[in-house]
């Protein structure tokens, strides 16, 4: 039996955000690439309630050119309810953990939220810009697609 074992990737807040956000036009053609690929469900992503949340307020109002409310919502909810986006959020012993984590790394606190989110999930593998802060995490492997 030759069965194919997937390795799952949580797609980072800032990777979801250049997918949407034309300002970088080279990031925004990577990310755009990489985030197709599930909508054509070529490959599954994880994604966080988190992540979601911060592209909303990130797509809404922080960058040059912001996109509606509605069309924010629009695509959260697109995610949500498609099949290969698989959603994962954190519950109060996520949170305790991050709270330990952070303690212990002095990280930044939203990172390290992911990271108990990622640890709590058993997901191991994330696409993201920030490889500096997740870099520092064993069991964590992180790719930046625009490298």
């Amino acid at each position: 039996m030759n069965e194919r074992v997937e390795t799952l990737f949580l797609i980072d807040s800032n990777i979801l955000i250049y997918g949407y956000d034309n300002t970088d036009k080279r990031k925004h053609e990577i990310a755009k690439k990489l985030l197709s690929k599930c909508w054509k469900k070529e490959v599954p992503y994880i994604i966080s309630t988190q992540n979601l949340a911060e592209f909303f307020v990130i797509v809404t109002k922080k960058i040059p050119n912001p996109i509606s409310i509605e069309k924010a919502e629009c695509i959260i909810n697109d995610i949500i309810a498609f099949s290969h986006w698989h959603v994962i959020s954190y519950n109060q012993s996520t949170l305790q953990k991050a709270i330990s984590l952070y303690k212990e790394e002095k990280k930044h606190f939203w990172d390290v939220l992911i990271i108990a989110t990622m640890q709590q999930n058993s997901i191991l593998h994330i696409y993201t810009e920030n490889t500096k802060d997740f870099a520092l995490y064993k069991n964590v492997f992180v790719v930046n697609p625009f490298d």
